[in-house]
């Protein structure tokens, strides 16, 4: 059974000293010392490690089953359900109004990466609760808020979203699953909806389907489309449930990862829902859902990743293959830990570089998100949209990559299923994929996000990073190490951005063919400026004699690591940038 250890103490490390929760002025924070918080961690990683995690292997194993229209979840997923309810962690950052606790979405990142390292195919049924919860909450009348919210929070009724068709997955536009207007407000919802997570189970007493469709009048394209609540089963005006809707599972979709996640095929049979926002604007609404869903899917990108490399440095100091080429390091036993060995050292540090970056990145975007909801920052709100599918695109990319690391330090025993890194892979594949592929994701960096708002946003990123290498230029302890390089890597992401300004008006062409490397040129950028910011706070802890000095000696050498053999990829990114469309394009399609 493969191992998981909640990483509270990096957690607390980002959390405080390097976004310094407790000393923030939004609303609420003042009381997030590192004591509170730390009880939170420690409460959710107690529920992680010795509740779902047991469960991943299992749960992979045995699957989802639809029997007579029913879908039965994995043995075991029942009670954890239940016990992640009555914890209260389903309504952590959720409204008090309809029974939240109001706590910061950072705090639901920080609890959420343990609960998707622990058990990413259970976490996704209150996952995609919590954006349906958004979406309504954020369009929804005060009736459908009423009617709907306070089971979403406490999860006693979870959420879906229902975009893709068989014939469209990323051009919603041409979708065909219909809207017909009722006499009494509703509507009735005819089509078919594929790849639908969580999409139905045994685990609630409802599901509230999102469902994309189009209505009458609506036009051609996404114009036309609108978002509608679908209940399950219908809601009876005094809250109880009421009659069966007109939808069903079709099938359950057989995946590569996942298992234990209920993937559905949807059909909708005229079955009664009811406006989500306005009529024709059903991508606006939609796309409350999807940013966060986006941002969520990046956090799953890494923290699957986390456990991972837990087993593979478990592995690492457990197994012994070959002699140290320095000498022996083991002389009582007939070969040295696979640990002695440099490159297996290199694979690790890889690992453990790209994951504590990433954790501060996800945390750094989720504080983003509270200062643009909690104190209505414009320039928060943009540095966010412009972050979404770089933390979407370049921390799934990776953190698939990284599962990859960590099982190939098994060797074979990281191929067959008995140690269970098969599943870290399978399970992280899916991240690359579903809300918006990466591929999308670096189209929508590239194409809209650079210039949205007369390209204000991407600016002030450039702006940020420069300040702080300002500001820290004379910190002799990490300037040569940290400042010097993020310096030249914000340099090459300048130029890329440059080189698209210059050329992509001239031949677009230019500037997609270079799409995906740009977004993992911004994303090394990002994680090199969250290295940084770790080395700062590292290093004052030293020179206070404050905080764990080990540990935070141990920050500064995988920071380190980071910065001089990962970070140098900008310049690699930017030379293929630099090459534009005429190698991409050039052969005539009956060539492939």
């Amino acid at each position: 059974m493969p191992i998981y250890n909640p990483p509270i103490r990096d957690l607390q490390f980002v959390l405080h000293d390097v976004l310094k929760l407790s000393q923030s002025d939004l609303p609420g924070h003042d009381d997030l010392d590192p004591e509170f918080t730390e009880a939170i961690l420690e409460a959710a990683g107690k529920l992680s490690s010795e509740v779902l995690a047991p469960l991943n292997l299992p749960g992979d194993q045995q699957g989802c089953v639809l029997e007579n229209g029913i879908v039965r979840t994995p043995d075991g997923f029942d009670k954890a359900f239940k016990a992640v309810k009555e914890g209260g962690w389903t309504a952590l950052d959720c409204d008090p109004e309809y029974g939240g606790q109001g706590m910061p979405y950072t705090m639901g990142v920080a609890t959420g990466e343990m609960f998707v390292s622990a058990n990413m195919a259970f976490n996704m049924y209150q996952g995609l609760t919590h954006g349906a919860y958004s979406a309504i909450h954020a369009h929804g009348t005060d009736e459908q808020k009423q009617t709907y919210l306070p089971k979403m929070v406490s999860c006693d009724w979870t959420g879906t979203m229902n975009l893709t068709e068989p014939h469209c997955g990323t051009d919603l536009g041409m979708l065909r699953t219909k809207a017909e207007p009722q006499d009494d407000g509703s509507y009735l919802i005819t089509g078919q909806k594929i790849f639908i997570s969580a999409g139905d189970h045994d685990l609630a007493d409802n599901v509230i389907h999102l469902v994309l469709a189009k209505a009458p009048g609506g036009g051609e394209g996404t114009k036309g489309i609108s978002l509608f609540i679908v209940p399950k089963i219908l809601v009876n005006e005094d809250g109880s449930l009421g009659d069966r809707n007109g939808v069903s599972v079709g099938a359950l979709e057989h995946k590569m990862g996942i298992h234990a996640n209920s993937t559905c095929v949807m059909n909708y049979d005229g079955a009664k829902g009811w406006l989500l926002g306005d009529l024709h604007k059903g991508m606006r609404a939609m796309f409350t859902m999807m940013n966060e869903a986006r941002i969520g899917v990046g956090l799953q990108g890494y923290a699957g990743a986390v456990p991972a490399y837990q087993n593979a440095v478990a592995y690492a100091k457990d197994r012994l293959q070959g002699r140290s080429v320095t000498g022996v390091k083991n002389p009582s036993g007939p070969a040295d830990p696979l640990i002695v060995h440099p490159d297996i050292r290199r694979s690790l540090m890889d690992q453990k570089s790209f994951l504590e970056g990433a954790r501060a990145l996800s945390l750094w975007g989720a504080h983003l998100i509270d200062r643009s909801h909690l104190a209505n920052d414009a320039e928060a709100e943009g540095l966010i949209s412009l972050m979404t599918p770089v933390i979407k695109g370049f921390l799934t990319d990776k953190g698939f990559e990284t599962t990859v690391l960590a099982q190939q330090v098994f060797g074979g025993h990281g191929y067959v299923e008995e140690w269970g890194m098969s599943q870290f892979v399978r399970d992280a594949r899916i991240t690359m994929i579903y809300e918006g592929a990466n591929g999308v994701q670096a189209l929508d960096l590239v194409g809209r996000k650079l210039a949205q708002d007369g390209g204000k946003h991407v600016m002030a990123f450039f702006e940020m990073i420069k300040t702080f290498c300002k500001d820290n230029a004379e910190n002799q302890a990490i300037a040569a190490d940290f400042i010097a390089p993020l310096k030249a890597a914000s340099k090459d992401l300048q130029s890329a951005a440059m080189f698209f300004m210059e050329r992509g008006m001239k031949n677009p062409n230019d500037a997609l063919s270079g799409s995906y490397d740009f977004m993992h040129l911004f994303g090394h950028v990002t994680l090199g400026f969250m290295w940084a910011r770790m080395a700062v706070a590292a290093q004052a802890g030293l020179d206070a004699g404050t905080g764990d000095a080990e540990f935070l000696k141990t920050k500064l050498a995988t920071g380190r690591y980071y910065m001089k053999r990962q970070l140098p990829m900008t310049a690699t990114h930017l030379a293929r940038i630099q090459t534009g469309a005429e190698t991409v394009m050039e052969l005539d399609q009956e060539a492939f």
